[in-house]
């Protein structure tokens, strides 16, 4: 059984194939209780019976004492399934749209019973992270548990940027698979590359090896992330990366979407906001669609899928576990564990340190020999390195891989300045003016960038040695959005801040040779930061979870 709860409006229990309502008012005592399953195999389950006394005790009794500091005239309601979905469309003119809204112009004492009813939606929904503070975080499930970091009300965000990121997801995971199928094209793109980053050679020696036996991806599943930020000078959505591995947080950022729309709903009065101006995130169902999608086309009904992790995470499995009880049969069949494997989620691989010791590149090449669905294949991993995001900004290039002019030039107008390092001129000029610039290696998951001085230092370091090191870097142009008020929430405490967002928006894919199964935008992540932050990653400790308030 699960528990939602907001302490002035909402609380949603949920039941196995059921649907239930309860609606209590605190001022009379009054209560309504409806259940219905849809399975009969329930028919016998306790709530069966809407007049069950134990249902209508204990609730009342929630009701009461997590009620907390709601008004007294404040009705308490109790639906089962989305909270959001059952709220209805506030009529009338209560919602003003206003172009700009100032968060920090809330008083203190209204931004305390926001937080405080924020605080225990997000335990009571899942919208929780491990606490680095608690040493059994991460070895014991659920212990050492605390609210994800967030952003306590929306970003505002211009309506037609986020229809332009959500055109372009399904064009963008088209080109991911063009690229992945030209294994030439990926190879020459890194072979310098190759030279100076270890990690980067030791992925392409895997996908070589792959190209050496002609093995096909006839399935090809992949799970994208496309990163921007609104460039306050130019009011371009400029493309920052785009993510082919362990693209994060499809699941929160569903929950931080569901919290916003409902503390819009609950504070109507004071913020004059329109939840209805949060755009639905289906970001999580669109990725189990994809993945139980791939699933059935392996069509191994005995099959699982394994979604590979980092040490000290439960119910899964890690590269050195797979090395450890994984092998390959005759007909290409992945066992883990005695289990066929239909499809492989990767949620880690995408660092060195996934790698300590030659038992984790083992098992990656075991599973991409095998003819698991990678999600992502080696090719597809290698699709999203950063440097062939800067192969496919130049000229010509997208020519290569797309047909359809109109495509290529909204694509287009998506990327930024990118360039690698043997551009003399861009050198030149990053060096005298670094600040418009950033450094980038082949790294994923936030703190690896290199800004303001230190490009300039690293550009001339580079050119003092006379090696081939350079080439692990592209130089990319530097964004500069907006800044804007927000109020940001750590560990229970809210603080307010000036603040810069990007928006990521997810997308699936999946090919059974000639046909596309799925080719969908589905969902995004918004991510906001203190505006004096180079870096954005949420888990790296950067950045807060948010969403989108469109104007």
């Amino acid at each position: 059984m699960g528990v939602g709860y907001s302490s002035c409006s909402s609380l949603s229990l949920s039941f196995p194939s059921s649907t239930c309502s309860f609606s209590y008012c605190p001022t009379t005592s009054n209560s309504k209780t409806t259940c219905t399953f849809s399975d009969k195999s329930h028919s016998n389950h306790l709530l069966s019976k809407p007049t069950s006394k134990f249902l209508q005790t204990h609730i009342r009794k929630l009701a009461q004492k997590t009620i907390g500091k709601a008004p007294s005239s404040a009705p308490f309601f109790l639906r089962c399934g989305r909270v959001v979905e059952q709220m209805e469309t506030q009529k009338g003119n209560d919602f003003l749209q206003k172009p700009s809204f100032d968060p920090h112009s809330i008083d203190q004492e209204l931004v305390q019973k926001i937080a405080y009813d924020a605080l225990v939606w997000s335990s009571l929904h899942g919208l929780v992270a491990g606490d680095r503070n608690s040493q059994r975080s991460g070895k014991v499930p659920g212990v050492g548990m605390v609210h994800a970091p967030i952003a306590l009300l929306p970003m505002s965000f211009p309506e037609s940027h986020w229809k332009q990121a959500c055109e372009v997801a399904p064009i963008f995971n088209e080109l991911v698979d063009r690229v992945s199928l030209d294994g030439n094209f990926l190879q020459e793109s890194l072979s310098r590359t190759k030279k100076v980053d270890t990690f980067t050679s030791r992925l392409l020696d895997i996908h070589s090896k792959m190209l050496e036996i002609n093995k096909k991806e006839d399935i090809r599943l992949g799970l994208h992330r496309s990163d921007y930020m609104l460039d306050e000078q130019t009011k371009l959505l400029l493309q920052i990366e785009l993510n082919t591995i362990s693209s994060s947080f499809p699941g929160l950022s569903c929950l931080v979407s569901e919290l916003h729309r409902l503390l819009l709903l609950q504070f109507r009065e004071h913020l004059l906001l329109d939840p209805e101006r949060v755009p639905r995130n289906n970001a999580v169902n669109g990725f189990a669609e994809a993945l139980a999608k791939a699933w059935t086309e392996y069509n191994n009904p005995r099959a699982v899928i394994m979604v590979v992790v980092q040490p000290e995470e439960r119910n899964m499995k890690s590269l050195a576990e797979i090395d450890a009880t994984g092998e390959l049969q005759a007909d290409g069949t992945l066992l883990v564990g005695g289990e066929a494997v239909a499809v492989v989620y990767f949620r880690a691989g995408y660092a060195p340190t996934d790698y300590p010791s030659e038992f984790e590149w083992r098992a990656r090449l075991l599973m991409e020999q095998s003819s698991a669905i990678k999600c992502p294949s080696i090719a597809y991993h290698l699709a999203g390195t950063k440097k062939i995001q800067q192969e496919l900004a130049k000229p010509g290039v997208l020519e290569r891989f797309l047909e359809n002019k109109d495509d290529i030039s909204k694509l287009r107008r998506c990327f930024a300045g990118l360039w690698s390092l043997d551009d003399l001129q861009i050198i030149k000029d990053a060096i005298e003016r670094p600040g418009l610039y950033v450094m980038k290696p082949q790294r994923e998951g936030g703190g690896n960038n290199i800004y303001g001085d230190d490009v300039k230092e690293t550009l001339l370091r580079l050119h003092m040695t006379g090696n081939q090191e350079d080439a692990a870097y592209i130089l990319m142009q530097r964004i500069f959005p907006a800044v804007s008020p927000a109020i940001l929430m750590r560990d229970g405490i809210s603080h307010r801040d000036q603040t810069i967002s990007e928006l990521g928006v997810y997308g699936a894919y999946l090919r059974n040779k000639t046909k596309v199964i799925m080719n969908d935008n589905c969902g995004y992540l918004m991510r906001t930061k203190v505006s004096s932050s180079n870096e954005g990653g949420v888990a790296a400790g950067f950045a807060v979870l948010d969403s989108i308030y469109l104007v």
